[in-house]
C-alpha cells in the first residue's frame, strides 16, 4: 500500500525572512525614499546583471527544502539570483537588489537582503554536502548602473544554527497554517448551496466551478437576478475544497459590491463554512490620526509598529474570522500598530480576500507579499462589475507628466542643490520643446531624450532625498520624484498596446502621456499569478470586445447566464421622436425631453430617475422641468464631487413615504449610474437621455484612431461600447428583486440604429417605440395590467 503524502506548508524564502526579521518602526520617511518603485524596474536589471557574468555564473536557480515537521512538511523555496561556481569547488549566492539610491552611503548589506542569501546558502549547502558557502549581495543603482558588492564566507554549522532558529521562530505560525486549513477543508465538505436554485443558476454554478478546474478564464454575462455573487463564491470556495486553489481574491471596483460580497460569505459561514475573510479597505479610511503621516514622530502606532505586528496578527487570527474595517481597528488600537498595515499582513493568512482591482493589477499598489516575486500562487480571482476594469486596466498602466511640475520644483529646491536645480532645468527644456511643437494633440513616435534626461534626474534626486532633512516643498518635490519613477518604469513597458502622445489639460497646464491604449497584456501578466478567473458583469456585451481587452488568451470561456426575472415584469419603451446629439441641443429639444419626463413619471405615482449625459445638459432639461412640473412633483438633483455623506442623504429620500413622485436627476455613468440598490417601490422607472457616448475628447479620438486602424471599427471601441454600457447600468438600476415592476425608458431615435440594437441584452428583445404623443398612453396600459394582475393575485 501506497504511502499518503503528507500535507505541506509552503512559504517563500523572502516572505519568510521579511516576516520573521523586522522590527522597530514604521516610517514613511525611510519608505519615501528612492527605493519605493525599485521592484519594477529591478527584473530588467537582474536580467542585464546576470548576463554579464559569464559561464560559471547560472541565474535564476529554483531551490527548495522540506523539513519534516511532526504533523506536516515545511517547504521553504525560491529563487537565488545566482550561483557562482568558482574555483576550488567554491560556491557562491548571489543575491542582486536594484535600487534607486547613491550607493556610496551603503556600508554594509541590508539584513533583509543578506538573510534571503543565507536561506538560499544553507539549501544548497544542504543538499550538495557544501561544508563552507560564499554569499553575496550585489546593489545596482537603476539609474546608473553602479555596482557594489558585500561578500563574505559562511560555515554550513552557522548557517544551520542561523536557519534553524528562524524557521522556530516560524514555526508556530507554520502549525496555525496547517491545523487551520485542515478546519476549513473540513467543513467544506458537506457545504451545500445556501438557496434552491433559481432557474439557471446551477447551471451557472457548474460552469464556474469547471473553468476553475480546469485553470480557464471565464467572462460571465449576468442580468440582475442571476444571483452572481453567491454563483460565483460558492463554486470557488468548493474548488478550494477539493485543493483546486487555496486562496480567493474577490475584486471589486467599489466598496458597496464589496460589502455584498462579505455578506455572502457570511451567509455560508452560518451554514457551516469555515474561512478567514479580510476586506482590504483604504489607508485613508482605516488611518486613526487626522493626517496620514505614518512615522514615529507623527504617529503613536508607527512607533515601534513592527516589534508588535505579528503578535496583533496571531491573536487576530486566533479570535476572528471577519476582518472587516471595524475589527482591523479594535485590534490596532489594541496592540498600539498601524491599522492599514494589519490589515495587509493578516491578509497573509486568511482565505479570502476582498478589496479594489488596484491590490492585484497596479503596479504601484498591488499586493506585493503575493504578486511580487513571480511566483504562481493558488488564487482563484473573481473580478465583480468587470466591465469597469478596461478604463481602470489604462489608467494603472499609464503614466502623465507634467511641465509646470518640473518649474514648481525647480522654484523650491534652487536653494537646496544647485545640480538639482540643473536637471530639472534640463527636463523642462526638453518639454518646453514638445510643448512648441503641440498646437493640439500630438501623436509622439518616442521620448528617449526625455527618457535619458529623468533618469539622470532620477539619479540625482535619488542622493539629494537620501540626505535631505524636512524642508517647505518637500512633499511636492517628493511627488514629482515618485511621478517621475512612475514614467520610466511605465516607459519599459511602451510597446505597441501604447500610444505616446502630448497635449492641454483643461487648465492649459501642458504634458506629455504614455496612454494604454489596450491593457489586456498587463492584465493578464497579473492572471498568470493566478489558477483562474471569473470576470463578471450584468453590462459586458459585447462579450467579445471585453474579452480582447481583458486577456490576451484565446481559449477563454464565456456564457450569458439566464435571469430569474420575467419580461413582464418591466416596460422597455424607446422614443423615437427626440435625441440628445450635439447637433439637436437646443430648447425645443429641451422642452420635448422635459414632457417626456413629466409623461412617463405622470402615469404612475412613485419614485424615478432620469439619467443625462452630463451635468449641463441636466441643468438644461431641469429648467425646463420645473417649469412644467408646477409642484405635482419631488425633484432632486445631483451635484458635481458630491461627498459619501451627501450621497447617503440623496438614497435616503427614496426610502421616505410621499404623496407625490420623486423624481431624481442624475449623469449617467456616475456614482447612482452603477451599484445602488433600490428595490421594491424605492423606484420604479428610470429614464434615460442619449446613448451614453463619453465626450468627445483628444484621448477618446486617440482611441478611435488606433481602433479605427487594428479593428476597423474604432468609433465603436472608444464611444459606442462604453456608452451603451453605461446605458445598461443606468437601465439595471430598476428591475433588482423577483418583486420588482418597473418602467424603462430610453428617449433617444438613436437607440433604434441597428449598431445599437445589437448592444441589447437578451432581456431587451421586446420593446415598444413610442413618441411624445402616445407615451403616457403606453406606460399607463402597461400599469393597469399589473394593476388587474395584482388584484386577480390577491383573489386567488
Amino acid at each position: 500500500m501506497e504511502e499518503r503524502e503528507r500535507e505541506q506548508v509552503r512559504i517563500s524564502v523572502r516572505n519568510l525572512v521579511e516576516f520573521i526579521l523586522r522590527s522597530g518602526d514604521l516610517d514613511n520617511r525611510k519608505d519615501k525614499t528612492p527605493d519605493k518603485n525599485a521592484m519594477q524596474a529591478g527584473a530588467k536589471m537582474h536580467r542585464k546583471i546576470q548576463k554579464r557574468m559569464g559561464v560559471e555564473y547560472h541565474a535564476e536557480v529554483p531551490l527548495r527544502i522540506i523539513l519534516e515537521e511532526e504533523r506536516y512538511e515545511l517547504v521553504v523555496e525560491g529563487r537565488a539570483d545566482g550561483i557562482i561556481y568558482g574555483e576550488d569547488d567554491r560556491i557562491t549566492i548571489d543575491e542582486i537588489k536594484g535600487v534607486y539610491m547613491d550607493l556610496a552611503g551603503l556600508t554594509e548589506p541590508i539584513g533583509v537582503h543578506r538573510a534571503q542569501a543565507m536561506c538560499y546558502a544553507y539549501i544548497y549547502a544542504v543538499q550538495h554536502d557544501c561544508a563552507q558557502m560564499g554569499i553575496q549581495m550585489t546593489y545596482c543603482n537603476l539609474d546608473t548602473e553602479e555596482i557594489k558588492r558585500f561578500s563574505e564566507e559562511i560555515t554550513l554549522e552557522e548557517l544551520e544554527i542561523w536557519f534553524l532558529n528562524l524557521i522556530a521562530a516560524y514555526k508556530k505560525w507554520a502549525d496555525f497554517s496547517y491545523d487551520w486549513k485542515k478546519i476549513r477543508q473540513a467543513s467544506i465538505q458537506d457545504l451545500e448551496f445556501p438557496y434552491p436554485y433559481r432557474r439557471g443558476q446551477k447551471k451557472l454554478v457548474s460552469d464556474v466551478y469547471r473553468t476553475i478546474r480546469r485553470k480557464k478564464n471565464l467572462f460571465i454575462q449576468a442580468p440582475t437576478g442571476v444571483g452572481k455573487t453567491i454563483s460565483t463564491i460558492f463554486p470557488a470556495v468548493r474548488a478550494v475544497g477539493e485543493n483546486l486553489a487555496d486562496k480567493i481574491f474577490y475584486l471589486t471596483a467599489k466598496t458597496i459590491t464589496g460589502n455584498v460580497a462579505r455578506e455572502t460569505i457570511q451567509l455560508l459561514m452560518e451554514h457551516g463554512y469555515q474561512a478567514k475573510t479580510v476586506m482590504i479597505t483604504a489607508k485613508e479610511k482605516l488611518c486613526k490620526c487626522e493626517e496620514v503621516d505614518c512615522n514615529p514622530e507623527s504617529c503613536p502606532y508607527a512607533k515601534g509598529h513592527f516589534d508588535r505586528v505579528n503578535d496583533a496578527v496571531y491573536d487576530l487570527l486566533l479570535h476572528e474570522n471577519m476582518y472587516t474595517r471595524e475589527v482591523l481597528l479594535e485590534q490596532a488600537e489594541k496592540f498600539m500598530v498601524c491599522p492599514f498595515e494589519l490589515c495587509l499582513d493578516t491578509a497573509s493568512w486568511v482565505d479570502n480576500i476582498i478589496c479594489d482591482y488596484n491590490y492585484v493589477f497596479d503596479p504601484n499598489v498591488y499586493l506585493k507579499r503575493f504578486f511580487a516575486e513571480g511566483l504562481k500562487g493558488d488564487y482563484i480571482f473573481l473580478v465583480d462589475e468587470a466591465h469597469n476594469l478596461v478604463e481602470r486596466g489604462r489608467e494603472m498602466y499609464s503614466a502623465t507628466l507634467y511641465k509646470e511640475d518640473f518649474l514648481a520644483a525647480k522654484r523650491i529646491l534652487k536653494s537646496h542643490s544647485k545640480r538639482l536645480e540643473q536637471e530639472l532645468a534640463k527636463c523642462n527644456q526638453i518639454m518646453l520643446r514638445y510643448k512648441r511643437e503641440c498646437d493640439d494633440y500630438e501623436i509622439l513616435p518616442d521620448v528617449g531624450d526625455l527618457i535619458f534626461a529623468l533618469m539622470r534626474l532620477g539619479a540625482e534626486m535619488d542622493k539629494f532625498f537620501q540626505r535631505s532633512s524636512e524642508f517647505t516643498g518637500k512633499e511636492e518635490c517628493l511627488e514629482l520624484y515618485f511621478d517621475v519613477r512612475n514614467f520610466l518604469n511605465i516607459y519599459d513597458r511602451v510597446d505597441e498596446n501604447y500610444v505616446i502622445y502630448s497635449d492641454y489639460d483643461g487648465d492649459g497646464r501642458f504634458f506629455i502621456k504614455f496612454y494604454c491604449v489596450d491593457p489586456s497584456k498587463n492584465l493578464q501578466e497579473c492572471l498568470d499569478k493566478g489558477n483562474s478567473t471569473i470576470f463578471f458583469s450584468a453590462t459586458f456585451l459585447p462579450i467579445g470586445y471585453y474579452k480582447k481587452l481583458l486577456s490576451t488568451k484565446e481559449d477563454n470561456y464565456a456564457v450569458y447566464a439566464e435571469t430569474t426575472f420575467h419580461r413582464e415584469q418591466s416596460l422597455l419603451v424607446v422614443a423615437g421622436d427626440v435625441t440628445s446629439k450635439y447637433t439637436r441641443r437646443n430648447e425645443t429639444e429641451y422642452t420635448r425631453m422635459a414632457e417626456y419626463v413629466k409623461k412617463v413619471t405622470g402615469a404612475r405615482q412613485g419614485n424615478y430617475i432620469v439619467f443625462f449625459p452630463s451635468y449641463q445638459y441636466m441643468a438644461q432639461v431641469a429648467e425646463v422641468f420645473e417649469r412644467l412640473n408646477d409642484g405635482e412633483a419631488d425633484c432632486l438633483m445631483q451635484t458635481n464631487g458630491m461627498r459619501e455623506k451627501e450621497r447617503e442623504e440623496f438614497l435616503a429620500e427614496f426610502e421616505k413615504k410621499r404623496e407625490r413622485s420623486l423624481i431624481a436627476f442624475c449623469v449617467m455613468g456616475g456614482i447612482f449610474g452603477e451599484g445602488i440598490d433600490l428595490k421594491n417601490d424605492r423606484l420604479i422607472g428610470t429614464l434615460i437621455v442619449g446613448t451614453g457616448l463619453p465626450q468627445l475628447s483628444d484621448e477618446r479620438e486617440i482611441l478611435k484612431d488606433y481602433y479605427d486602424r487594428r479593428e476597423g471599427d474604432g468609433f465603436a471601441y472608444a464611444y459606442r461600447y462604453p456608452g451603451m454600457n453605461k446605458v445598461q447600468q443606468a437601465a439595471g438600476r430598476v428591475i433588482r428583486t423577483a418583486e420588482d415592476v418597473g418602467v424603462i425608458a430610453l428617449l433617444d431615435e438613436r437607440f433604434l440604429n441597428r449598431e445599437n440594437r445589437d448592444l441589447f441584452p437578451r432581456e431587451w428583445e421586446q420593446y415598444e417605440i413610442c413618441s411624445l404623443r402616445n407615451v403616457e398612453a403606453c406606460v399607463k396600459r402597461f400599469w393597469d395590467k399589473k394593476d388587474e394582475e395584482s388584484d386577480l393575485g390577491k383573489k386567488l
